[in-house]
């Protein structure tokens, strides 16, 4: 009996021994084919387990678990290494330092797709990045236009712009064959950039308090990893400890540490085009963590931060501007940016719809970008850190609102459009 389970990454960065640490055991733990091949589509299990961690928070906050839980959030954990230390509650630990290890994952993910994936040439790139681009922008304006007389409310503008990979993408692959799978495919790339351009927003927009000596520290330590991939070394353990340095300097520095996990993700050498898990260090980080990430660090992610009390809620608070520009963005501006953009990219600029899709499952998969949960409550843990605890209550009823009912259309499309196809 195991009972710590593996982890490849261990053993590609370069760990003689791991079982001193009793991670000995293969398969990957997190290799759920056996369990989901007969159940559902294995690349839709990182969605539901998304959804089950995200009930389960509600049912603490709202049953006799909720004080638990709470406590359980607050819980302070000290790092003190002499007179250095790093002293946050525990969900801060989660928010602060697994989601850096989403975001290594993310930059990995998008390296790899701009090399050689589906946004390796120019013409690939143009419709996911233009809609991305819309469906940024759109929902942004829409909260700003309904929060611009409240200065605090305001700040959280960007909180519509996100969309969740995992749930979206695992809510379209679950229609199966019904959708076809240059829009799985389109849909996916669309969330990358859209990572990135969340990414550029924490950087300019959520930064606060500088360290000089700390963002200097920071890009010593960016310049180490540069002299790595440039020297050409290909194992991971000095990726991952300088990666740990530089995530510490920015946490110090007042720069989201979150992006210590894109900028180490950049430096991870690609190898040769082509190179398959075994040759291609960037290929291998990406195919030990992804489970990990997938099953663990976002589902822990979704638990620690969806739980919201619905005790004393009326129509009023609904009807709030926060949760009322944070739903209609993420529900309406989606669907208008991704869909409105693509529309004009492929009407005035000679890009192509996805590959067997027609408008009304282009229009469908757009509504499901709508689907903002774990970047949205991410971005407003940011945006309203220094708020009353009010606001993120707020936040999190329109994610919550904004995300199912974009789940909820998106689909009833996607399946009238499978209906009005011509049957084989």
């Amino acid at each position: 009996m195991y009972f710590v389970p593996a982890c490849p990454l261990f053993r590609h960065l370069g760990v003689a021994h791991p079982e001193i640490l009793w991670l000995v055991a293969e398969p990957h733990p997190f290799d759920m084919t056996p369990y989901t091949t007969h159940l559902f589509p294995r690349e839709a299990a990182p969605g539901l387990v998304l959804m089950a961690a995200a009930a389960l928070a509600m049912l603490c906050s709202n049953s006799g678990l909720a004080i638990w839980y709470e406590d359980v959030l607050a819980l302070p954990i000290e790092v003190r290494i002499g007179a250095f230390s790093l002293a946050k509650p525990l969900v801060l630990w989660v928010n602060d330092g697994l989601m850096a290890i989403f975001f290594f994952l993310v930059g990995l993910e998008l390296k790899r797709e701009i090399i050689e994936g589906e946004l390796s040439s120019p013409a690939q790139r143009i419709l996911p990045a233009v809609a991305a681009l819309g469906g940024m922008l759109v929902p942004s304006a829409i909260y700003a236009a309904l929060n611009h007389a409240d200065p605090v409310a305001f700040n959280g503008w960007a909180i519509p712009a996100a969309t969740d990979i995992a749930f979206a993408l695992g809510v379209l692959i679950l229609l199966g064959s019904r959708v076809p799978v240059s829009l799985k495919v389109f849909l996916t790339a669309v969330a990358i950039v859209d990572d990135l351009g969340a990414v550029v927003i924490i950087a300019l927009f959520y930064t606060d308090g500088l360290s000089a000596t700390m963002l200097a520290a920071a890009a010593v330590g960016t310049a180490v990893l540069v002299t790595l991939n440039l020297a050409g070394v290909r194992k991971l353990a000095p990726y991952a400890l300088v990666g740990v340095a530089v995530w510490v300097c920015l946490l110090k520095s007042g720069v989201h540490a979150t992006l210590s996990g894109v900028i180490t993700a950049l430096c991870v050498p690609m190898g040769g085009r082509g190179d398959d898990g075994r040759h291609s260090p960037l290929k291998s980080a990406e195919h030990a963590l992804h489970g990990w990430v997938a099953y663990g660090v976002i589902p822990v992610f979704a638990f620690a931060n969806a739980g919201v009390s619905l005790a004393g809620l009326t129509l009023s608070t609904f009807g709030h501007t926060v949760p009322l520009g944070i739903a209609a963005g993420l529900f309406a501006g989606k669907a208008i940016g991704i869909f409105g953009a693509c529309a004009i990219a492929i009407r005035l600029f000679g890009a192509s719809l996805p590959g067997g899709a027609t408008w009304l499952q282009l229009l469908g998969v757009s509504v499901l970008g709508g689907i903002g949960f774990t970047m949205s409550l991410f971005i407003g843990s940011l945006a309203f850190e220094h708020a009353p605890a009010d606001y993120m209550k707020l936040v999190k009823l329109g994610v919550l609102a904004g995300s199912c009912l974009s789940a909820v259309a998106g689909v009833a499309i996607l399946l009238a459009a499978a209906s009005r196809r011509p049957t084989s």
